[in-house]
């Protein structure tokens, strides 16, 4: 980061006031969490509390007391505090936190007698913002707590916590600083010139580094969509027309009963989504309406929004009832799911088999087709099985802790290659190397913002929005 940039922070995080938010989820619990940061944290809890002086008690220790109204004189709650001081705290501020009963009344009675004196309400993420502004992490690793409070299986857990750990921002770092070297030396070239032939000289030390850090970046996007199924999910869609155990196949996946099963036709009315683990990965698993002409208002409205989840789908389960006859339904399913990833699932396998499997071999690929009994529960880990072969061939192999899962890391990657695609066609065509390095200059621009080395102060306000409050 740039020295004027570091300047502007540290003048920024000077001027923070202090702030507070509940940090635990709402609703009955064993404790809430009211959490206060900022110079003045010390003082605004201790207005509040009697016990301990906190301003005498050490750092990062646990204290007991009681939260008093000072108007009334009369007992909140008893609480736990935790008092930490700057600078090793999570927004590296002075940083108190109120552990008291869980509940919303007496959280929230807490919470605004906090605000009443002295603290203001935190904005969402404003917690993360100040450890990102006082220099504690930088952006990617920012955005790596929310992912991380998202995971929804271990190894999307994992991804999220070796980027909050730094391997992301290392390897960017490292890529940053291969350019801003050669960047230096080619000024070196063109203000310093000792040889006749320095324009090819540098030409050739600006091409073997972008070629260099194209590689390393087109690596780096290699496992962007893997990174992207890890952090959102791959969205399934199970499809077929009534009755064929979508449901019960969905309830069998999740282990619980979400769906209601019957043996009447149409139950499902809406679309239904769940998320489950499979192979260390989430599946969003979307139960929809079966897909059927009807003239039930309501079922045709589930059937239309089944057809919406079946076109944005990621991977279909198509699900075929093989005690019946292929039916025209089933024959339309096939051939519009053709184009798409999906698994063919042959369903009740508990039952006599009456589906002919040589019409439907000429319908899809054998290869397609899992044989499952929902009620049972057979089959299921086939099915696992070959969703991780047909979507995560890589994931469960790959040993290589930096996965990009972030769509505006993705988007800058891209630019950051297509500024060095210009590099070298700029160098193909002969252009000037103060010309080129503009372009080789853009790319470590781009680097710079996944980073956060350089940005637009508009972008901190988005990206912080998403967080959840106290966070």
């Amino acid at each position: 980061m740039d020295l004027e940039r570091k300047l502007d922070m540290l003048e920024t995080a000077t001027e923070l006031d202090t702030i507070a938010a509940i940090s635990t989820p709402p609703g009955e619990g064993g404790i809430s969490i009211v959490r206060v940061s900022g110079k003045e944290a010390l003082n605004v809890v201790t207005a509040v509390f009697k016990g301990k002086d906190l301003h005498k008690v050490k750092s990062h220790t646990i204290n007991y007391g009681h939260i008093i109204d000072p108007k009334t004189k009369s007992v909140v709650d008893e609480v736990m505090v935790s008092v930490m001081l700057a600078p090793k705290t999570y927004t590296c501020e002075d940083v108190v936190e109120i552990n008291c009963h869980g509940g919303i009344v007496p959280t929230n009675d807490v919470l605004q007698l906090v605000l009443s004196h002295g603290a203001r309400m935190a904005k969402p993420g404003e917690f993360t913002e100040r450890a990102f502004l006082n220099g504690r992490v930088d952006l990617s690793q920012a955005e790596a707590v929310m992912d991380l409070i998202r995971a929804k299986t271990d190894r999307s857990m994992k991804v999220a916590l070796n980027q909050l750990d730094g391997d992301l921002s290392h390897l960017i770092k490292n890529l940053r600083q291969d350019i801003l070297d050669v960047l230096a030396q080619v000024e070196v070239n063109i203000d310093y010139p000792e040889y006749d032939d320095v324009e090819t000289m540098t030409s050739k030390l600006l091409r073997e580094k972008a070629v260099e850090v194209k590689a390393q970046i087109k690596q780096l996007l290699q496992t962007a969509q893997e990174g992207k199924i890890l952090r959102d999910g791959l969205a399934t869609a199970i499809v077929g027309h009534p009755n064929v155990g979508k449901s019960s196949l969905l309830n069998r996946m999740l282990h619980e009963d979400k769906a209601i099963v019957t043996d009447v036709a149409g139950t499902t009315r809406d679309v239904l989504e769940e998320y489950v683990n499979v192979r260390g990965v989430p599946l969003k698993l979307v139960d929809t309406a079966g897909i059927r002409e009807t003239n039930d208002k309501v079922e045709k409205i589930g059937v239309e929004r089944s057809r919406k989840a079946l076109q944005t789908a990621d991977l279909v389960l198509l699900v075929l009832d093989s005690s019946q006859p292929l039916s025209d339904e089933d024959r339309q399913l096939l051939q519009a799911t053709n184009e798409t990833k999906r698994i063919i699932i042959l369903n009740k396998t508990d039952l006599p088999m009456r589906l002919d499997t040589d019409e439907l071999f000429e319908l899809a690929s054998e290869e397609e087709v899992i044989r499952t009994s929902a009620t049972k529960g057979s089959g299921l880990d086939e099915l696992k099985e070959k969703i991780a072969k047909l979507f995560f061939g890589g994931i469960e192999g790959n040993q290589n802790n930096v996965i990009v899962t972030n769509a505006r890391h993705i988007g800058l990657l891209n630019q950051a290659k297509d500024a060095l695609d210009s590099v070298l066609q700029g160098l193909d065509d002969g252009m000037p190397v103060d010309l080129v390095q503009i372009d080789m200059t853009r790319c470590w621009d781009f680097l710079g913002e996944i980073t956060g080395d350089s940005y637009q102060d508009e972008l901190l306000d988005q990206l912080f929005s998403q967080f959840c409050l106290g966070k």
